[in-house]
C-alpha cells in the first residue's frame, strides 16, 4: 500500500492505472474508520482494480463550535485497517496541500445546502462540496463510494456532480450496522455506556416508522409524529430533526411513497448523531 500526500503524485497515479487499463475507485474519509468503512472499501475493491482512500479531516465543514479539534484521529490504526483489505493508495493530505493559502474558491450547492444538515449546520455542505470536489479533481475517480447514512450529503454530492459533469459515478452503500441497530459512525466513540444505551432510539424511531409505512399509513405528518413519540422515551436525547423528504431535492414531502427518506439528527449528550431509511 502506498502513502500519498500531494495532489499532483495522486493525480499521476489515477492516470497510471487508467493507462494500464484500470478502473479507478475512491472512497472519501476523515478517518477514525470502523466497518462501515470498510464496507465501502469492500464495494470500491469489488468494482475497481485500483482504490484509493483518502484520509482528511476537513476543516472547512466544521462550524465555529464544531468538534474539528477533537475529532478522532487514528491514522495509524486506519492504515493497518485498509492496507489489509488491499487498498492501492491512502492519500493523507495536508490542509495546506488541500487549501492553498488565501484560497477563496468554494463550492455550494443551492438550496439543498440549506436543507437538514445544512440548516443545522450553516455551511456545513459549502465545506463538503469544496472538499469532494477537489478530491475528484486530485484523483479523477471512475467511482466515488459513499455511505447511505450520510443521506443529505449524497444529495449534494449527487447534485454537484450532475451540475459540474463529473465524469464519474456516485455508488451509493447501505448502512452499515452495530447487531442492535445503531448505525456506525466514528463519533459513536464519543458516547459513554449510558449514551450509547440511549442513542439506540433513533434506530428504533426509524424502524417503528417503516413498521407504519408497511401497515398502510402514508400520511408524513403522522410518521414524523410516531417518530417524535418514540424519541420521547428518551428524554435526554434531544431532536435535531425528523423529516420525510424527497431524497433527490431534501424537501419536505406530505405523502410517503416508497423511495421516500426518513432522516432523523439528534443529540446524544454533546455528541450529534444522524441515521435514515428509504422507504420500501
Amino acid at each position: 500500500m502506498r502513502l500519498i500526500e500531494t495532489i499532483a503524485e495522486l493525480r499521476d497515479w489515477s492516470r497510471l492505472s487508467r493507462a494500464w487499463g484500470r478502473c479507478v475507485g475512491l472512497v472519501p474519509t476523515m478517518g477514525a474508520l470502523h466497518a462501515g468503512h470498510i464496507a465501502l472499501v469492500q464495494a470500491a475493491r469489488a468494482r475497481c482494480q485500483a482504490v484509493a482512500v483518502s484520509i482528511f479531516v476537513n476543516p472547512t465543514q466544521f462550524g465555529p463550535n464544531e468538534d474539528f479539534s477533537r475529532y478522532p484521529r487514528t491514522f495509524a490504526a486506519d492504515c493497518a485497517m485498509l492496507e489489509a483489505e488491499g487498498v492501492d493508495v491512502v492519500f493523507a493530505p495536508s490542509v495546506e496541500e488541500m487549501y492553498n493559502p488565501g484560497a477563496s474558491t468554494f463550492v455550494e450547492v443551492d438550496g439543498l445546502s440549506s436543507r437538514l444538515d445544512g440548516l443545522s449546520r450553516p455551511g456545513h455542505f459549502r465545506g463538503v462540496a469544496t472538499v469532494v470536489a477537489k478530491l475528484f479533481l486530485a484523483a479523477e475517480p471512475d467511482h466515488a463510494f459513499f455511505g447511505q447514512k450520510d443521506a443529505a450529503q449524497v444529495a449534494v454530492l449527487r447534485r454537484m456532480t450532475r451540475d459540474l459533469a463529473l465524469p464519474l459515478e456516485l455508488v451509493v452503500c447501505p448502512i452499515v450496522r452495530e447487531p442492535d441497530g445503531l448505525a456506525l459512525s466514528s463519533r459513536n466513540r464519543y458516547l459513554s455506556p449510558p449514551e450509547r444505551a440511549q442513542a439506540l432510539v433513533l434506530h428504533r424511531a426509524l424502524t417503528a416508522v417503516a413498521i407504519e409505512f408497511h401497515a398502510g399509513n402514508t400520511r408524513a405528518d403522522s410518521l414524523k409524529s410516531l417518530a417524535a413519540a418514540i424519541f420521547a422515551v428518551e428524554p435526554d436525547v434531544k431532536i435535531d430533526y425528523i423529516e420525510a423528504v424527497d431524497w433527490e431535492t431534501l424537501l419536505p414531502v406530505q405523502t410517503a411513497i416508497p423511495g421516500t427518506l426518513i432522516a432523523v439528527a439528534a443529540w446524544v449528550g454533546t455528541t450529534r448523531l444522524i441515521d435514515n431509511l428509504i422507504l420500501s
